[in-house]
């Protein structure tokens, strides 16, 4: 059986390698990353966090809990995305793409055991992730100045502020159990860092400043994922980067004119990912 998220993190970690090239060569002060002192801070804070707790228990996850159980929690995850997914697609009239997934989740839900099993992609109904950051960058918010958040890690002001959206469009379908939220938010975290642990360990093997490498690599990720994987030139194109009321008109019309439905980056859902099983 295929397993969507971990091809979807090969697609990523193909684009943080060949962004973090560019990034090792990058010089300071990057117009992309003003905030770079503060954020330099809070990425040496979250990779001590990072070394501490998240990758120990994300390791021991890995070695303890059989393979199979653990492809069946990444695509129950996964299918709950895949729904919040669906629902923005829609909003950026990506109707293929939004159809896809609401046949996605049907099938998995039914036939999937809640979504344990990706049948869909079995069946050739293959994801097309989406989450609110990319339907406001489809409607030319710019993205802003790139953040690093305590414990989250890589963002902009874009998808800060989109955050609490896609975070409550997730966890709906269980705001009645606030014990069952937290438990599966938990094991989410676990989850997430279990399927990154071959990225980072190329990470560290191979960037000569992990901060740009990461910085460039996911700004290069987000970029693809909301232009559909055909962002246009980047040449003077700051509008990506900064809200301006004189080129948010240009924006929208590039995000308009984007390529048709599709999953930017192999996937506007997780990073890329090099076997870590």
């Amino acid at each position: 059986m295929r397993h969507p998220p971990r091809s979807a993190l090969k697609g990523v970690a193909v684009a943080v390698l060949a962004a973090g090239l560019v990034g090792c060569a990058s010089t300071p002060g990057d117009p992309r990353d003003p905030l770079e002192p503060m954020n330099r801070k809070i990425f040496a804070f979250n990779e001590a966090v990072d070394r501490a707790v998240l990758k120990p228990v994300a390791t021991t996850y890995r070695d303890v809990v059989p393979r199979p159980v653990r492809t069946g929690v990444s695509n129950f995850f996964s299918n709950i995305g895949d729904a919040w997914s669906a629902i923005n697609a829609f909003l950026q009239f990506k109707a293929e793409a939004g159809l896809r997934n609401t046949m996605r989740v049907a099938v998995n839900t039914v036939l999937g055991l809640g979504g344990l099993l990706d049948i869909a992609t079995e069946a050739g109904l293959d994801p097309h992730p989406e989450d609110f950051g990319q339907t406001l960058g489809h409607w030319g918010i710019g993205a802003g100045p790139y953040l690093v958040l305590p414990f989250l890690g890589p963002s902009t002001l874009r998808d800060t502020a989109a955050l609490p959206v896609d975070l409550k469009a997730t966890a709906y379908p269980f705001r009645h159990d606030t014990q069952t939220l937290y438990g599966l938010a938990g094991l989410r975290v676990v989850d997430l860092r279990h399927r990154a642990l071959g990225v980072t360990g190329v990470i560290d093997d191979a960037a000569l400043d992990s901060y740009l490498f990461v910085r460039d690599g996911f700004l290069q990720r987000r970029r693809n994922q909301v232009y559909d994987g055909n962002p246009p030139d980047e040449g003077g194109d700051e509008d990506d980067y900064y809200y301006d009321e004189e080129e948010d008109d240009q924006a929208g019309d590039d995000a308009g004119a984007a390529a048709p439905a599709g999953a930017p980056a192999a996937e506007p859902k997780p990073p890329a990912s090099v076997s870590n099983d």
